[in-house]
């Protein structure tokens, strides 16, 4: 989002005369955490309350617009309060299928195509290879639940029959788990529907792999199918899925390899990225780690920072944010300049 806010800045054809600001929060993927960023976007970020006859000085949003979340339930959650607002909220990838809902969620769009299509699309891959007896699993969430109930019905429409449908969540008991796990092992299908996030699937594997079922071909969805560090699992080896067109972002990999450790330690995200990367600190010798000396090379490491040779996600923020950035042009701009002084709200945007 950086690199992208920079690169409009940088540039004449669009927003001519205007610079970009922005704030970014972690939402840490939690619905308290993006409530909370939503509600400071929404009022302003002051930290006191308004306690006058008059709020016409409060009465403007914070911003314009807003990019992101990246997971559905947290997006649900900020769509519901911005969307009374009109602030539109453009999301790189959060895919459950009701954000399409435009009465639930007015403002409320998307770089990133709907889990409707998704979950229609593997159902006609399964019937395609003739697998008509399959089991299924799902994340015990918003994207999960929706979108294997999404796939569940193309299932039925193409004559496939389902053995089984679990659901699983990383923070349930590990015994559900377990039980999860059981029904896969003692299942007769051998083709098996994933629709779970990550952070559930690296939980599932790792319990199957205390006692391996007989093998099995996984359907993965776009949420953990392209995950690197699935390939340590031999039991999931040729999965196939459909996931988000891998693409190159000009310029991009330079703003990355631009970064200086005065730089890192501005962020505790770069710093912890710096430390463990080169294995030194920033703020002295600490933990038996040497000081950092300067002599790291950022531009030798060979890990996902540095490889821009298939950006997804990333691809999906840079798009979000150019959307936002056209939309205020529309507004604020015509052929040949940009009206510094004009006043819009964000449901113009």
């Amino acid at each position: 989002m950086e690199f992208t806010i920079q690169e409009v800045n940088n540039r004449t054809d669009l927003l001519p005369g205007i610079t970009l600001g922005y704030q970014i929060h972690d939402s840490c993927a939690a619905v308290s955490m993006a409530v909370k960023v939503a509600f400071q976007f929404a009022n302003g970020m002051e930290p006191f309350y308004n306690d006058t006859d008059s709020c016409s000085k409060s009465a403007a949003a914070a911003v314009p617009a807003l990019v992101g979340d990246s997971v559905s339930t947290p997006s649900m959650s900020m769509a519901r309060q911005l969307g009374l607002f009109g602030i539109p909220q453009v999301s790189p990838h959060a895919t459950c299928a009701c954000l399409s809902d435009k009465r639930q969620y007015p403002a409320f769009l998307r770089t990133v195509p709907s889990d409707h299509h998704q979950a229609d699309a593997l159902a006609k891959m399964v019937k395609y290879f003739g697998w008509t007896w399959i089991g299924a699993v799902r994340s015990d969430s918003d994207y999960g639940n929706n979108g294997m109930a999404s796939f569940l019905k193309a299932a039925q429409e193409e004559g496939i029959c389902v053995e089984y449908s679990e659901s699983y969540y990383r923070t349930q008991p590990r015994s559900k788990l377990e039980r999860v796990a059981n029904v896969i092992r003692r299942s007769t299908a051998r083709v098996i529907v994933a629709f779970l996030a990550p952070g559930d699937m690296k939980f599932l594997l790792e319990e199957l792999a205390r006692q391996p079922p007989p093998p099995l071909q996984w359907i993965g969805s776009d949420a953990w199918i392209t995950e690197p560090e699935f390939l340590r699992f031999n039991i999931c080896a040729g999965a196939i899925a459909f996931a988000v067109p891998g693409s190159v972002i000009p310029g991009f990999r330079e703003f990355l390899l631009d970064l200086s450790p005065a730089q890192a330690l501005k962020s505790p995200l770069l710093t912890e990225f710096w430390e463990s990367s080169f294995s030194c600190s920033l703020i002295g010798s600490s933990g038996g780690a040497r000081e950092c000396d300067g002599s790291e090379d950022i531009r030798a490491l060979q890990n996902p920072y540095t490889d821009t040779s298939e950006l997804r996600a990333s691809n999906l923020v840079y798009k979000a944010t150019y959307a936002i950035a056209h939309a205020i042009h529309g507004v604020i701009c015509n052929d040949t300049q940009c009206d510094k002084s004009a006043k819009f709200t964000p449901w113009q945007v």
